[in-house]
């Protein structure tokens, strides 16, 4: 437990938190939407401050990151906890751990110095904030992060992005890359099923851009709730509009949680997703879950050339040159070194 950062006391020992969009106003013993950010006394705690509840090396492809040094491992860890509550969470036994389990907040104690020593020791080039939503244990991430970059490892977010616009700030500082996930584009699917707006991860999406943070955007494409023409439409011009050179991700749900009568997403649904984005104008856009097709493969933008020729997290050739395509010379958006 550690004094957390990003809030501010309020009146009779409450504490209004900024570390996410929710600004949960906390009363004395109780705690945040997030369930791991606990008002003492008047001072807020981060319960899960060191409490890794997962660790594993992963392929940076993963995340999903495709244009972020490609073929590379990343040290990934996460705590318990989340801010939103999505009735599909593929690691909801992690995530919504406190309130399955009245409130214990589980994991193995690690400081940020013994994260960067783990990363560097299993050939990692990034350790990636995961699994869970990284935001909640923002102060420990931020630590870690520090600490990796001097260490000359990069550091990577795979988040919701409902975070505030001083908590996304503040780790725009330390982030090398962050895949966002956007997973709808109507504010009633938010709060329906995720319990959570819109707009804080539209801005956030922007925010990171801006900040010269790599972004890469990831939409699970769930049917009869977000697969509509017209609502992948809206996706994809939003992330053409923050920037024609981000890549999208569109992949495959499984019933799962409390999301148990849906059907797993047609391949051909993806196909369509995918085309739907090139067509609004994205240069890279790829769909998970269907391996062996050129929706995981990346093509140069200007000549159409294989550039990167990827099976699964495989890859299986890179054809770059110096980051740039080696049919035209034209660059290929992303961080190859």
């Amino acid at each position: 437990m550690q004094q957390a950062r990003f809030y501010e006391p309020k009146e009779d020992h409450k504490v209004k938190c900024h570390l996410c969009a929710h600004g949960c106003v906390i009363d004395p013993g109780k705690r945040g939407i997030c369930m791991v950010r606990e008002n003492r006394g008047g001072i807020l705690y981060s319960l899960v401050y060191g409490k890794i509840v997962s660790q594993n090396v992963d392929p940076i492809e993963k995340k999903p990151l495709f244009h972020f040094l490609p073929g590379s491992r990343s040290f990934s860890i996460a705590t318990a906890g989340c801010n939103f509550q999505c009735e599909h969470c593929q690691n909801y036994e992690i995530s919504q751990w406190p309130r399955l389990w009245n409130k214990e907040i589980p994991g193995q104690e690690a400081t940020p110095a013994q994260i960067v020593a783990s990363a560097r020791d299993s050939g990692s080039a990034s350790i990636s904030y995961t699994y869970t939503e990284p935001t909640i244990f923002g102060e420990f991430a931020y630590d870690t992060a520090v600490l990796a970059r001097e260490a000359g490892i990069r550091n990577v977010f795979v988040s919701n992005g409902f975070m505030t616009e001083r908590s996304a700030t503040a780790m725009a500082e330390v982030l090398d890359a962050d895949n966002i996930d956007l997973k709808s584009f109507s504010d009633a699917f938010y709060r329906k099923i995720c319990k959570a707006r819109l707009q804080p991860v539209l801005d956030t999406i922007s925010r990171m851009k801006e900040l010269g943070v790599w972004l890469e955007v990831t939409t699970l494409v769930i049917p009869g709730l977000n697969d509509s023409d017209e609502e992948l439409k809206e996706i994809a011009e939003f992330i053409k509009d923050v920037g024609v050179d981000i890549p999208w991700h569109v992949s495959a749900f499984y019933p799962t949680y409390k999301m148990l009568n849906r059907p797993r997403t047609p391949a051909q649904t993806l196909r369509r997703a995918r085309q739907i984005g090139l067509e609004a104008g994205l240069r890279y856009v790829y769909t998970g879950n269907i391996p062996g097709e050129d929706g995981e493969k990346t093509f140069c933008y200007a000549c159409g050339a294989l550039v990167i020729d990827r099976m699964g997290y495989t890859i299986r050739h890179n054809y770059l040159k110096d980051g740039a395509c080696a049919q035209c010379g034209v660059r290929i958006d992303g961080v190859w070194e």
